[in-house]
This record gives C-alpha cells, sequence and structure tokens, in this order.
C-alpha cells in the first residue's frame, strides 16, 4: 500500500523560515526542484567498451552483494533524505517498503530533530515496514560539538533499528544556511572514538561535495571502515541553502565546489580498509555499472527517488526496478555475469 501525500505545491505553499519542521519542508520542495540540481554530468565522461559477444544469457546475470552482513538483491542504496514532517515521514515509508520489495539499502534523512524533539520519532520509523533490508540511521558530524554523543548516537540507531549510522559532513552546507553550525574542529577525533564505542558500524557521507583521498586515509586512520562520497554532480545544496538564505548569487560561486564522484571514487578505492559508496549525480543504471567499475561496492540514489516517494511506494518501486534493468543490461553489454566481472571491467574516460 503506497501512503499518500501532499503534492510539491502543497509543500511550498506550506514551508515557511523558522523552525526545523520549516527546513526540513523548504529542503524537499526545493530538491524537487531542477534547479538545484547540477548541470555536469560527470559519469557521463567516462565510457564501457561494448561487448557484441558477451557469451551470457540475460538473464543469468547476478546482481546481488553483501551490505553490512546483509544481502542485497542489487547493489543499491535508497540514500538518506528526509524526516522530521509529517511530510517526510510519509516519503521514509515509502522508500522503505519498496526498498524491502526491491531488496536494497535504505537510510533515513538526519535525525537530528528527533533526538532534540522525541514527538518527531514516528517521522523516521521505517524498519517495521523494511525488517529485511540494511538500514542507515543519519546525524551530522557537526553535532558532535553541539551536545551530542554516544547517547545520542545510540538513541538514533535505536529509533530505526539501524545497521549502520551515518555520520554526514557537510561544512558548506552549514556556511550557507542561515542557522548553520560551522564549528567543526576536532571531528575527526571525536569520530574515531564513535567508531570504537558504537554497536554498529559507522558510515561517513558527505552531502554533496565529495572526499578527497586525504579526507578518507584520516577517517580510516581513526577507524572508519565505511565511506560514503556524495560528490559533486547531483543535487547543489549550495543552491538549496542560498536560495533559502536569500542570496541565490551566492549559491552560484559554490554550485560545483567540490570532488565529482568519479574522481573521488577512484581516490578512495586506492585506499586499504576502505568500503566505498559512490553517490552523488547518480541518475541511472548506466551511471551505477560505472560507479561500480570505478570501484565503488555500493552505489547510492537519492534525488531520482524523491518525486516518486511523493506519489508512493510502488512509484518508488518502479523506479528502483527500472534502475536495476538498466543495469542489467549494461552488464550484459560488457560481459559481465556478477559485480565481480563488473569490478574488473575496463572504464575510460573520454578524453582518452
Amino acid at each position: 500500500m503506497s501512503t499518500a501525500l501532499v503534492s510539491s505545491a502543497d509543500v511550498q505553499r506550506e514551508a515557511a523560515d523558522g523552525d526545523d519542521r520549516d527546513r526540513k519542508l523548504e529542503h524537499i520542495e526545493l530538491a524537487l526542484d531542477q534547479r538545484t540540481q547540477s548541470e555536469e554530468r560527470y559519469f557521463d565522461q567516462w565510457r564501457f567498451d561494448h561487448e557484441a559477444l558477451p557469451e551470457l544469457d540475460l538473464d543469468e546475470i547476478d546482481l546481488s552483494c553483501q551490505f553490512l552482513g546483509k544481502r542485497l538483491a542489487a547493489p543499491i542504496l535508497v540514500s538518506c533524505m528526509t524526516g522530521g514532517t509529517a511530510d517526510a515521514a510519509a516519503i521514509n515509508r515509502n522508500l522503505a517498503e519498496a526498498a524491502e520489495r526491491a531488496g536494497v539499502a535504505v537510510g533515513v534523512g538526519s535525525q537530528r530533530a528527533a533526538i532534540e524533539r522525541p514527538d518527531q520519532t514516528e517521522t523516521f520509523r521505517m524498519r517495521e515496514v523494511a525488517p529485511s533490508v540494511p538500514l542507515l540511521g543519519n546525524l551530522g558530524a557537526v553535532q558532535l560539538n553541539y551536545g551530542f554523543g554516544i547517547n545520542e548516537c545510540r538513541r538514533a540507531v535505536e529509533m530505526v533499528g539501524a545497521d549502520a549510522l551515518a555520520i554526514h559532513l557537510n561544512p558548506l552546507q552549514e556556511a550557507l544556511q542561515p542557522e548553520g553550525q560551522c564549528d567543526f574542529r576536532g571531528l575527526t577525533a571525536k569520530i574515531g572514538h564513535l567508531v570504537d564505542e558504537l554497536e554498529v558500524p559507522v558510515v561517513v557521507k558527505e552531502i554533496g561535495c565529495g572526499l578527497t583521498a586525504s579526507t578518507a586515509r584520516k577517517l580510516r586512520d581513526v577507524g572508519v571502515r565505511y565511506v560514503d562520497t556524495a560528490g559533486v554532480g547531483g543535487t547543489s545544496w549550495a543552491r538549496i541553502e542560498a536560495a533559502r538564505a536569500g542570496d541565490a548569487p551566492l549559491g552560484e560561486v559554490f554550485s560545483g565546489w567540490g570532488v565529482p564522484t568519479p574522481l573521488s571514487i577512484r581516490q578512495l578505492v586506492a585506499i586499504d580498509g576502505l568500503t566505498v559508496i559512490g553517490s552523488g549525480g547518480v541518475r541511472s543504471g548506466l551511471d551505477v555499472a560505472k560507479a561500480i567499475a570505478l570501484g565503488a561496492s555500493v552505489v547510492g540514489l537519492a534525488q531520482p527517488f524523491l518525486q516518486p516517494a511523493v506519489q508512493g511506494a510502488d512509484a518508488v518501486y518502479t523506479k528502483i526496478m527500472r534502475i536495476v534493468r538498466e543495469l542489467r543490461i549494461t552488464m550484459f553489454c560488457l560481459g559481465a555475469r556478477t559485480l565481480d566481472d563488473l569490478s574488473r571491467t575496463p572504464i575510460h574516460p573520454l578524453s582518452s
């Protein structure tokens, strides 16, 4: 059963400056606006060699993999998006129900609102409709400098029955937010302490500017084993936050700031001991295949599922299965029967 939602136009009318609920509604509205999306398609700058004799039956291609100790039917993560409002609760439930049906991983948006205001906890409830797939909780790393510690992180995990906790890095977003929190001092050590103390894995995730090799090495050296690139090429949080602040030109200055996702993936997979989630600007199953070939183990998508999630769980499931079909066709035309085969498939920058 799909959960009914208000339209994006209704969200726009309801959103206003002020408390966290209003901010979440504005984020949903603006993320649905194509003007907040990057014009650059960095995955289009990479190509595969077509295999005209794949020596495969399309039906024998195996997309399954292991992630966070569970089996996925395809290497897809429905990435962390929202929470903290009634509309976000419906979105989260639709995403989770579809992810369970498709056998892919799913994450919630930042749970800060529910930690600070327990009456918002229900907006993050996803496990009851996604009992078997990997589920990621989510908090901002900067919150570790604003009163949050291991107890709040444990509450976030328990709240959703999470298999891992995503700790997101968002310095540019915070710097542009009218209500941004910008004290990022000492966070590497605090993330390392969290890795040591928390009972589930910590996934460190950038939210649209990507991770460089130097940042990933710092994280690896304090015990982090899962990183999510979320590089440049998808939703521009610079544009979103600048629009909210009434300073769109400032958002344009920083709209392309960061590391493109394909480049970030390549940098991160060269670092021993890291499992890389490739996300940011992934818009199709072909992009998923390219991310796997570049070295990602699992691939995250968010914005492509947001509009379907406004419509209902069936629409999200249809979109997931479309991406799965595109991935399967790509692998067929490469002669790659498994994801391991795909990870060894040559991929070339267009400039070469």
